[in-house]
């Protein structure tokens, strides 16, 4: 008995992961055969859980049921957990913001209409303090994260830098949180390549789809790909200078929105940083106040003697 219950956990848990799966899918992932499956899934069924079966694919997908599963959680513990996961999601407690959003995508799917009707009418009357940063709806990284789960092209309009509008069509695949903005990492079907969106700029389009076979990443680390994307790679002066000082303390003073870190000993590393400016780049590094080395651009390292010199003949 205590195997059937945990794996019916299992299973719950598998259906709240992704919008359909396959009878045969599930088997494999829980090791038993598709009859075992069609059991479990009545016997969920029985306990409250509205699983429906998908047509012409001889799957199930898990549905907003009329009621919450039974010993779960009751209505006001429900709207409890949704909305201190919408105030985790934008930002106002460190560190669990993405996993805020992907436990906010599972309950807000099996929260029955009345409850998120109470949701909502909650957070139009909650007056947050404003942060720093930009603010994202939850609404929209919710969509996201579904949207990045099911494997499903997006469509949005987009706001760039400069105000400039379009309307983008993508395969997205993963949210990234710098710990004040979030981005989107995705292939850009128009433009044949990855791009890297401000989420605070953007705007989802309904409906989604169609769906789309998953690429392999432009890089294993979407951290410090995207810190390179929206620090470096973009600007047209691309600079490498080697700090003299361990990562770590390098990174108390360099966000990864302004530039990418990497080790080289427990003494040293190195800096990665991008600007329209020579001086900009010269008085970014200069005024974090670690001894360095410019490497390149060729540009910046004449700017940085240049300057060397101007300053040393000031004072005498």
């Amino acid at each position: 008995m205590r195997e059937t219950s945990a794996r019916l956990l299992r299973l719950l848990s598998l259906l709240q992961a992704r919008r359909d799966w396959s009878g045969a899918e599930l088997a494999e992932r829980l090791e038993v055969t598709p009859r075992t499956v069609r059991r479990d899934i009545d016997r969920l069924r029985e306990l409250g859980y509205p699983v429906h079966a998908t047509a012409g694919t001889a799957g199930y997908r898990l549905g907003a049921g009329a009621d919450l599963p039974p010993l779960l959680l009751d209505d006001d513990e429900a709207v409890a957990v949704a909305m201190g996961l919408r105030t985790a999601a934008g930002g106002s407690i460190t560190g669990i913001e993405e996993t805020s959003v992907r436990a906010l995508a599972k309950v807000e799917q099996v929260l029955p209409s009345r409850l998120r009707h109470r949701i909502n009418a909650l957070q139009s009357v909650t007056v947050p303090m404003s942060n720093a940063g930009p603010t994202v709806d939850p609404s929209t990284l919710t969509a996201i994260a579904a949207a990045c789960r099911d494997s499903l092209r997006l469509r949005f309009d987009y706001r760039s830098h400069d105000g400039t509008g379009s309307v983008r069509t993508t395969e997205p695949h993963r949210l990234v949180h710098s710990g004040r903005r979030w981005y989107l990492v995705g292939w850009d079907v128009d433009r044949q390549d990855w791009r890297t969106y401000r989420v605070d700029r953007l705007h989802p389009r309904t409906p989604t789809g169609p769906r789309f076979t998953p690429r392999t990443p432009p890089d294993p680390d979407l951290s410090g790909y995207t810190s390179r994307a929206i620090s470096t790679s973009s600007y047209r002066y691309q600079a490498r200078f080697t700090l003299h000082v361990g990562i770590e303390t390098a990174a108390e003073r360099i966000a990864p929105t302004t530039a990418t870190l990497e080790p080289i000993d427990e003494h040293s590393c190195t800096l990665r940083a991008g600007s329209n400016s020579l001086d900009e780049l010269a008085v970014y590094v200069a005024g974090k106040g670690f001894a360095f080395q410019v490497h390149e651009p060729p540009e910046l390292v004449e700017h940085i003697r240049a300057l060397a010199a101007l300053f040393a003949a000031a004072t005498g």
